[in-house]
């Protein structure tokens, strides 16, 4: 559907109770996927979605999914479930799981989060009930498939979200297994950041007839970021980095390392240099992470520091700056990385510390969104400066890690109803 500047959540063929939770929130306008995607999906239609964080990709299906629950009520199965939601990680199970529980607060359906790092028994005992909605990572839900605590025999409506980065965490062999124990009627969503080819041909296989939406590719989503580089020799950077942090107009900041071990060193260095730090990555325990996030959310911890598990699963309002202490080897994930910030319309800015062996990757990142980078500090004789635009600053309202076996050996080179700091447009 074309997308008027004055569409509102009322033009969508939304129930009253959705849109009661809207304005609960403050939200009165779709972002663009949400206009495109909820009107197909409650019709029914299959749907394959382009749309990275920051877009309000989880309400385009959260909406749509609650309204068709709530209009064709049906008793509980036991241990079965109507909708399924496949994540690739805990954080962004449980973000997606708080976005169905606030825009369905005025509905009686029920929800259950199933992933890894904490106990089975109560996600066994939730299930033996049976309800509406499933939220689950790929290997803790078929540790319950092969436990028989949960059956998919009647789901109406599948849900694949971040299918890149289910194939960049080596995914795929389970959604497969997942999908056999799925009736062969339903309705699929596919909801990925990028189409590399694998994906491509799963939708292909999966998919009957899909309306195809695509918002904001990747290339175009760090415009409204302020975004620069600092060049800066490794092991010069944890210096450079505490520096940067005491700086005038740092608030709440994401700070991103390749390594876990990386991550922990930072945190100790910014502990050790009088500056609040936690680190959240694939070695901490989920009451860790939990811990991490909610300190960082609190302000008690005002940095943040994160692997690219991190990349796309966190959700947390006014994130004044990322910075990129490594540059990832894959330029896509520079950009999921910057867009923790800028969120609802708001600011922000991204900073990069790039040595000398990491330039190849900065020009790969260059490439990527089609601009060079400004930079800042000291330039080195041999790397002039780069002049170029500055990004502009266009905010469009924002879009939202597994456990059990949710670490499997595949490469992990890549990350609503997204809730910003109240804006009028739905962020997730």
């Amino acid at each position: 559907m074309k997308v008027s500047p004055l569409t509102v959540f009322t033009d969508l063929g939304l129930a009253e109770p959705l849109l009661r939770a809207l304005s609960d929130e403050g939200y009165e306008t779709p972002t663009p996927i949400q206009a495109q995607a909820i009107p197909p999906i409650i019709q029914g239609r299959d749907l394959m979605g382009i749309a990275q964080t920051g877009t309000g990709k989880t309400a385009a299906f959260a909406l749509p999914i609650l309204q068709r629950l709530a209009t064709t009520q049906r008793p509980y199965q036991p241990r079965g479930c109507r909708a399924l939601i496949l994540s690739p990680t805990r954080e962004l199970a449980s973000q997606i799981a708080d976005s169905f529980r606030t825009y369905g607060r005025h509905l009686k359906l029920s929800l259950a989060v199933v992933f890894g790092g904490v106990s089975m028994g109560q996600q066994v005992r939730t299930l033996s009930r049976g309800v509406d909605i499933v939220v689950a990572t790929p290997g803790r839900l078929l540790d319950h498939l092969d436990s028989g605590s949960i059956k998919l025999n009647g789901v109406e409506v599948f849900v694949l979200d971040e299918a890149d980065q289910m194939l960049d965490m080596g995914f795929i062999p389970s959604i497969r297994r997942v999908v056999k124990a799925l009736p062969h009627v339903r309705q699929n969503l596919f909801l990925s950041a990028t189409m590399p080819k694998p994906i491509e041909a799963l939708a292909s296989e999966w998919l009957r007839d899909p309306v195809k939406v695509a918002v904001a590719p990747v290339a175009t989503t760090a415009d409204r970021i302020d975004q620069h580089v600092i060049h800066v020799e490794t092991a010069a950077k944890r210096a450079r980095l505490s520096t940067l942090l005491r700086s005038a107009g740092f608030g709440r900041t994401l700070v991103f390392s390749r390594t876990k071990h990386g991550a922990d060193r930072i945190v100790k260095q910014l502990d050790a240099d009088g500056i609040s730090a936690v680190a959240i990555h694939g070695n901490k325990s989920q009451p860790q992470r939990e811990k991490a996030l909610a300190s960082f959310k609190d302000g008690s911890s005002p940095v943040l520091v994160a692997t690219d598990i991190a990349a796309r699963g966190i959700d947390v309002d006014g994130v004044t700056h990322v910075v990129n202490f490594d540059l990832p080897h894959v330029p896509e994930t520079y950009v999921h990385r910057i867009g923790r910030t800028a969120r609802a319309g708001a600011s922000g800015s991204a900073i990069s510390l790039c040595a000398s062996e990491e330039r190849p990757l900065l020009r790969d990142i260059e490439k990527l969104i089609r601009r060079p980078i400004p930079v800042i500090g000291t330039v080195p004789p041999e790397q002039p400066a780069r002049s170029g635009d500055q990004p502009r600053r266009q905010g469009r309202p924002q879009g939202h890690t597994g456990g059990g076996r949710e670490q499997p050996g595949g490469p992990r080179r890549r990350r609503q109803f997204h809730r910003g700091a109240k804006p009028k447009s739905a962020a997730a």
